[in-house]
């Protein structure tokens, strides 16, 4: 099906805005895979706040141009689904999660504080733990020193009390 000229200015716009706001391109080969796992990678998708779109390598080039996802540009050939995410590891962990239980996805690439990502740099970004993962493990280790000081007071003021209850 065939885009005339306004609705390929619709697309562009709409991806050049997604573009503006994103901090993290994916990029994921699709071919051969059925609609059913395709519906569910968008629900994933939905859920993390990821915006997925199968576009044309075309308008996808141009909607980019100027931006910082502009370096994967000479890489957007064949069918190709896009996400673009505001979290920083958001579309990477939808991706690379999804591509593991279907083999036919195969991530192409993407693109995170302007610098291009091979394969293996976006199932490393997708390995990082969320946002509050990490400010839960931050909290663990502030607390370790104190929680253990109140370890060893709480040892010493038994071991105290019982020298009291020895010499009594």
């Amino acid at each position: 099906m065939s885009l005339n000229r306004s609705e390929k200015e619709a697309v562009i716009t709409e991806v050049t805005g997604l573009a503006a706001k994103a901090q993290t391109l994916v990029m994921a080969e699709y071919r051969g895979i059925t609609v059913a796992s395709m519906d569910q990678l968008r629900v994933n998708a939905r859920k993390s706040g990821v915006s997925l779109s199968v576009l044309k390598n075309t308008l996808a080039r141009r909607a980019v141009a100027g931006s910082s996802f502009e370096v994967v540009a000479d890489k957007m050939s064949g069918p190709l689904v896009y996400g673009f995410s505001e979290d920083p590891v958001a579309a990477a962990k939808v991706v690379a999660d999804f591509a593991k239980t279907n083999d036919k996805l195969v991530i192409r690439g993407g693109v995170y504080a302007g610098k291009a990502l091979d394969v293996e740099g976006v199932k490393q970004l997708a390995s990082i733990p969320s946002k509050e993962v990490l400010l839960a493990q931050l909290c663990g280790l502030l607390m370790s020193p104190i929680s253990r000081t109140a370890v060893v007071l709480g040892a010493l003021a038994t071991k105290k009390g019982e020298g009291e209850t020895a010499a009594a």
